[in-house]
């Protein structure tokens, strides 16, 4: 059983919280991603469960197993690195061989581990070349394989593709998702790319300022964002401010200079402030005027082409600008600045959300 669970776990440094008061737990088998900003905590609460942080409070169990207080190399984890971290004197081999031969393992044995390891992260022919002669993302799964050798019960990844390129990024999610699958190891993985996060993962932890602000399948995360937070950092949004209208049952808001939006959940009474997000992508453009739950006239602003799309800048007659992301290869692909437009909303694309900072 490799079940990963937090409970209570906190990190301070000094008078300083890092990490507070978090509760986690990964499945048997189960990709979990932590996703958000830097400093938000998520790789102190990666290196709290690889035993390379002391929690300041809390526990830590590997199945039924309290690793709180065990050293790294009694934790049964692989851990990968940002940094390949290979030693470049060494074979692929030999750095393969490194932590298997740290347990005391040798003979025949051995070495097929090493083999099945290079395998199946599709080196096996590379286990005579050195460091140097590979590429990046070949370096990358020397360190995955180097990981996964020793057969750990838990897998940890530190951002291990924010130094690739992103062809090779792409090519290495795959790589990822294929090999966890066939593994199904316990893996919890950090990243603040939430194309990542949402690709590669089972459930998503969505952190800010050391709190865990949603943990959640990754269609959850992005359609029905818990916070404020989360609805600004997933996607592509644009943010208004606004105050619920009515009595709050019909979904508008009213975002103040005649602009009312229609949203199809609204989580605060009539009269609470709220921030209202919109995604780009949610967006739809049609030149004509037509029928939807938000019909906004505009006009475009700015005109941005980058390659499979376009980011328009449409601004509302009372001023407000919202950003619009379409295919370039769709309708509506070439508007010209100045170009009158129609912008087509559904109200379940809208999140009305309390605002933080503001009173109700």
């Amino acid at each position: 059983m490799s079940r990963l669970v937090l409970e209570h776990v906190e990190k301070r440094y000094g008078t300083v919280p890092v990490v507070k008061d978090v509760s986690l737990t990964i499945e048997e088998g189960e990709f979990v991603s932590l996703l958000g900003p830097s400093g938000c905590g998520k790789t102190t609460i990666l290196r709290m469960v690889a035993g390379l942080v002391e929690p300041s409070a809390g526990s830590i169990r590997i199945g039924e197993k309290d690793v709180t207080n065990l050293p790294p190399n009694k934790r049964q984890i692989g851990l990968v690195f940002q940094s390949y971290a290979l030693f470049p004197h060494l074979t692929v081999f030999e750095n393969v061989a490194f932590g298997l031969r740290r347990q005391g393992e040798s003979g025949n044995g051995f070495s097929a581990r090493v083999r099945e390891a290079l395998a199946l992260v599709r080196l096996a022919d590379y286990g005579e070349r050195y460091p140097r002669q590979l590429s990046g993302g070949q370096q990358q799964r020397v360190a995955m394989a180097r990981a996964i050798a020793p057969r750990p019960r838990v897998l940890l990844f530190d951002e291990p593709l924010s130094n690739l390129d992103a062809k090779l990024r792409d090519e290495m999610q795959i790589e990822l998702k294929r090999l966890q699958a066939e593994l199904a190891i316990t893996t919890l993985f950090v990243t603040h790319d939430q194309s990542e996060a949402l690709s590669l993962s089972d459930r998503v932890c969505v952190m800010h300022d050391g709190i865990i602000q949603q943990y959640a399948p990754p269609e959850d995360i992005y359609h029905r964002p818990a916070t404020a937070f989360v609805a600004s950092f997933i996607g592509k949004p644009n943010r208004l401010s606004g105050t619920v209208a009515g009595n709050g049952a019909d979904g508008r808001i009213d975002c103040g200079q005649g602009l009312t939006i229609r949203a199809a959940a609204v989580a605060a009474r009539a009269g609470s402030a709220v921030d209202v997000f919109i995604r780009q992508e949610a967006i739809r453009l049609s030149t004509t005027p037509e029928a939807a739950d938000n019909a906004l006239a505009g006009t475009v602003a700015m005109r941005s082409f980058s390659g499979a799309h376009v980011q328009y800048v449409v601004r509302l007659p009372n001023g407000t600008e919202l950003v619009v992301e379409t295919p370039s290869s769709g309708p509506a692909s070439d508007l010209a600045p100045g170009s009158a437009i129609h912008l087509l909303v559904s109200a379940a694309d809208v999140f009305a959300l309390p605002a933080a900072g503001r009173a109700s």
